[in-house]
């Protein structure tokens, strides 16, 4: 390639010519990007004019310099350093090229030598080209000085040593043309150790240019004059170097030209201050611990901090993964509870989290286009604001994160201590080593199945800690004393002992932190994902017996507002949370002993006041028995303070509470039209479109997924009973005016029965259990619902059946299962998640707009939550679900699956890659689409995903 102009010229030495200075180390494993093809870059190529014709012949040495400060392959054409004024024709040139004779001072006709054109000086340039290839001076740095000047620097990354060229070019002759004697100033950061060569052309007096008929002659008259290893004191073309200190650490020379003349070149070897050098390798000395590319250019410490002499490695296996929570993760409401907030750049935004994860979030955007313009990396050239918050923060948390903080402070020293445009690529160098040593910390403390697991089984079970921790204020209600393996802390403000357990957050940033964190059916949907499989044992124990102290009109609270601003309006999070004792008894070594640990109830009785925790204490068998009992002999309340104070949108009849058996078929049921009570729990809030107060998706009845969670219960229940490891046959009901015994092995035998034959929408027209053919418009499905307020409701496809195929696929006719989850599949599977509802559904709607207040009753305020919008949870059950009754049909059918889960699942994989918040969301828009009002990372996303991961 030909460059142009100077502007064009270092344009393309700065596009081929290597990375830019202060690059960030790559990681040897990373993203494939798109990249610049290797360059062969030339001053002339054999089809291009002599430039000679179009510019001045002073002009060849600075440009020849130029291409050679490129950090890539460079290259020339016979002719052009001998300065032939004219293209030689490659097809009709038939005289010879000159003869090289070192031996004469003026070459004869047909010879040249090195005081021939510019080949003197084209000599020093290739040798150092060729030097800085060889040493590893990777980085360049292109300043147009101005119209006429060019500075390129190279940079060495391991030694921090700099070549700096400076050249004038001359595309207009200085002999008829005028060119300023005032040359800018430059500042070259560094220490000048030595000129490597200045060059300049010059006229002699020869004769004029005539073109030999034997031989390929070049201009006679221009030769040049070339000094090549001096002192600065010693050049012709620096008239004074002056010393000065941009701040603490940089350590400047500024240079003032006396003869930079049109066609000349000069080239510095910088290094940098004795003191940054020394910290430089200092800090890489440190960073050997976790990538051994930095020993090369390392010093040892002679006066190291203490901090230091211990490996990052120890120091980080001294974190729990609740002290994880804070040194990695923490969005901006969490920390705002504790006094704090995320960092906010300057011209940019805020980060997404307080710790580690929020700055290498930005950083996997910035480091493979080495973006060292982005807002962030201002930031930190500008001052030590980011560096100090990061050590600060977690110096300030108490307890092992503050020697994580001192850690950082430490380095931190050394890191002020050098010249600001190294600070960005040295500041990431240690963060992605602490990084991935934290990382490596965290999935030390799970399970078999995550250490040995995927890269997508790992990075989703971080999942686990970015959810899962306590701030300031505990969010769980306080378990028994008399319960061991309970984590306790001292209040920083009483100095008092109190509990610290840690919650799981239901979504970040929506879900994180007050009273609107902890949610029961959130909770018991995410907690076998993300403490169970990830062998979190103890905090999922936690979390079950302190929400089964909450218990009350035996339910489990939906929102938890630490237990005393708890609401009981839900009817399906007291079976999640006995679904999941159930997995804790089966996944847990000896987890069945949890049904005989402590739980201190806050309401004993319905009507109690808040009681302290270990005044009332019972077993967990006693409390399961009573969620159980309650639900048998039927539920019926209204909610406490019940009116806009606890839910402005709510009518009136929807805070009255109603949950119970049907008699006949097992059934759990419950709600009324102005409640809702399942995860479908929209409720209405538009005045203008008059749907202010009505649920979008009331799901009263049997709600297929309460059907199939209650059979596991009853189930299991049964036979634990059998097993003499849990005390209760059954629960007592009344029949006909007496009361008696409903055994469990009763319960799941009615269920079992009446399952398969009030759900199943047969593919039979004239079916006899169809009570209502008129309302079927889809067959072969499960119906969401049994005995709807609204019958066509029932009738509606969503994705809730697959859910009671996991916990119960015993209520499932296998060849009948198949054909409801093809049908599912087709209708319902989005990219990420599950369609809501049937997109043959006259109100399906599938782009959810929480801000939108219109006229349209169906939209207006979001009310179409859940009726279209495509939910990331339920396509775990959906994915679990297939893989069971694939397992059933045969192994063919089977294998197919597998690939299906694979490829649905890879989407997950390349989500969670690119999402800065490093999660699942909790729903998407139709097909796929973002969506700005979901949660950015949702804690049963990731969960589910994490089961059809252990199920595979």
């Amino acid at each position: 390639m030909s460059a142009y102009n100077s502007h064009e010229e270092g344009r393309l030495v700065y596009r081929y010519g290597g990375e830019p200075v202060g690059s960030f180390v790559q990681p040897s494993l990373r993203p494939l990007v798109p990249g610049i093809a290797h360059a062969l870059f030339m001053d002339v190529t054999h089809d291009n004019e002599s430039p000679i014709t179009h510019r001045s012949a002073y002009d060849s040495l600075p440009s020849s310099a130029i291409v050679s400060m490129a950090c890539c392959a460079t290259g020339s054409t016979r002719g052009y350093d001998e300065l032939v004024p004219h293209q030689i024709s490659v097809v009709t040139e038939e005289r010879f090229y000159t003869k090289w004779n070192p031996n004469v001072a003026v070459p004869g006709p047909g010879e040249v030598n090195g005081n021939s054109g510019i080949i003197a000086g084209k000599k020093a340039v290739n040798r150092l080209h060729q030097e800085l290839a060889a040493h590893g001076f990777i980085q360049v740095y292109v300043d147009q000085v101005d119209e006429d000047i060019v500075a390129v620097t190279r940079h060495c990354p391991h030694t921090h040593q700099s070549v700096v060229a400076v050249s004038r070019t001359a595309f207009r002759d200085p002999k008829t043309s005028f060119y300023s004697k005032e040359v800018p100033q430059m500042c070259i950061p560094g220490k000048i150790e030595e000129v490597i060569l200045e060059a300049r052309t010059v006229e002699q007096s020869a004769e004029p240019y005539k073109q030999d008929k034997s031989f390929i002659n070049g201009l006679p008259q221009y030769t040049v004059e070339i000094r090549e290893h001096i002192q600065l004191v010693d050049s012709k073309i620096v008239r004074q170097a002056g010393v000065t200190t941009k701040g603490p650490n940089e350590y400047v020379q500024e240079i003032d030209f006396e003869n930079l003349t049109p066609g000349s070149t000069i080239a510095f070897r910088v290094s940098l201050d004795p003191n940054a050098q020394k910290s430089v390798g200092i800090l890489r000395n440190h960073l050997i611990q976790f990538r051994p590319h930095f020993r090369s250019g390392s010093l040892t410490d002679d006066q190291q901090f203490p901090i230091l002499k211990v490996p990052f490695e120890t120091i980080a296996s001294k974190l729990s993964l609740a002290d994880l929570n804070q040194v990695l993760y923490r969005c901006d409401a969490e920390e705002q509870e504790d006094g704090g907030g995320c960092y906010n750049i300057p011209n940019w935004t805020p980060l997404k989290y307080a710790g580690l994860q929020g700055l290498m979030s930005v950083m996997a955007d910035i480091r493979p286009k080495n973006d060292l313009g982005h807002p962030f990396c201002d930031n930190l050239r500008s001052g030590d604001w980011m560096i100090d918050y990061l050590s600060n923060r977690l110096i300030a948390r108490g307890g092992a994160c503050t020697d994580v903080g001192k850690w950082f402070a430490a380095m931190f020293s050394y890191l002020k201590q050098i010249p600001r445009y190294l600070i960005p690529c040295y500041f990431d160098a240690i963060l992605v080593g602490a990084y991935t040593t934290l990382l490596e910390a965290a999935w030390k403390q799970m399970s078999l199945f995550v250490q040995n697991g995927s890269t997508l089984v790992k990075h989703l079970a971080m999942g686990s800690v970015q959810m899962c921790g306590v701030g300031r204020f505990p969010a769980l209600p306080v378990l028994s004393p008399s319960l061991p393996d309970v984590p306790y802390r001292t209040n920083n403000i009483t100095q008092e002992k109190e509990q610290c357990c840690p919650s799981l957050a239901a979504g970040l940033p929506h879900f994180s932190s007050g009273i609107f964190r902890c949610w029961g059916r959130d909770t018991f949907i995410s907690l076998r994902g993300l403490l169970l499989i990830t062998g979190r044992h103890i905090e999922a124990r936690n979390i079950i017996l302190a929400f089964a102290g909450t218990l009350r009109h035996g339910l489990i609270p939906n929102l938890l507002g630490q237990g005393t601003y708890a609401r009981y309006n839900c009817r399906d999070a007291v079976w999640w949370w006995l679904q999941c004792i159930q997995d804790y008894c089966n996944i847990v070594p000896n987890g069945i002993s949890i049904l005989k640990c402590p739980v201190s109830r806050m309401y004993p009785k319905d009507d109690s006041p808040h009681l302290p925790a270990g005044q009332v204490d019972q077993p967990l068998y006693e409390v399961i028995q009573e969620a159980l009992q309650r639900h048998a002999q039927g539920i019926n309340f209204r909610e406490r303070n019940a009116g806009p104070q606890i839910d402005r949108n709510m009518r009136d009849e929807g805070f009255n509470i109603i949950a119970g058996v049907d008699p006949v078929t097992g059934f759990v049921y419950g709600g009324n039209r102005l409640n809702c009570g399942t995860w479908m729990d929209k409720m209405g809030e538009s005045e203008r479109a008059r749907n202010k107060g009505i649920p979008a998706t009331p799901r009263d009845g049997s709600a297929v997924e309460i059907v199939g969670l209650s059979k596991s219960a009853v189930r299991w229940l049964s036979d634990l009973n059998e097993k003499n490891v849990y005390p209760y046959k059954g629960v007592t009901v009344q029949r006909e005016g007496k009361e008696m015994l409903l055994t469990f092995r009763e319960w799941n035998q009615q269920i079992q029965n009446h399952f398969e034959r009030s759900f199943y929408v047969s593919e039979n027209p004239s079916d006899p259990n169809e009570q209502r053919p008129d309302l079927v418009h889809k067959r072969c499905i499960y119906k969401d619902s049994y005995g709807a307020s609204s019958p066509w409701c029932d009738y509606q496809l969503r994705p809730n059946f697959p859910i009671a195929m996991v916990v119960a696929p015993e209520l499932f006719t296998a060849s009948n299962a198949w054909k409801a989850l093809e049908v599912v599949e087709k209708k319902l599977m989005g990219p990420l998640g599950m369609k809501t509802l049937d997109p043959d559904d006259m109100v399906y709607c599938g782009v959810y707009d929480n801000a939108l207040d219109n006229d349209n009753y169906n939209v207006a305020k979001g009310f179409n939550y859940h009726q279209g919008p495509e939910w990331l949870w339920p396509i775990g059950y959906f994915l679990r679900a297939k893989l069971h009754f694939a397992k059933l049909l045969d192994q063919e059918t089977y294998q197919k699956t597998v690939v299906l889960v694979k490829n649905v699942l890879s989407r997950h994989y390349t989500h969670l890659e690119r999402s800065s918040w490093k999660g699942l969301p909790e729903l998407t828009n139709e097909n796929g689409q973002y969506c700005p009002f979901s949660c950015e990372t949702q804690a049963w996303s990731i969960s589910v995903v994490l089961e059809v991961l252990h199920d595979l």
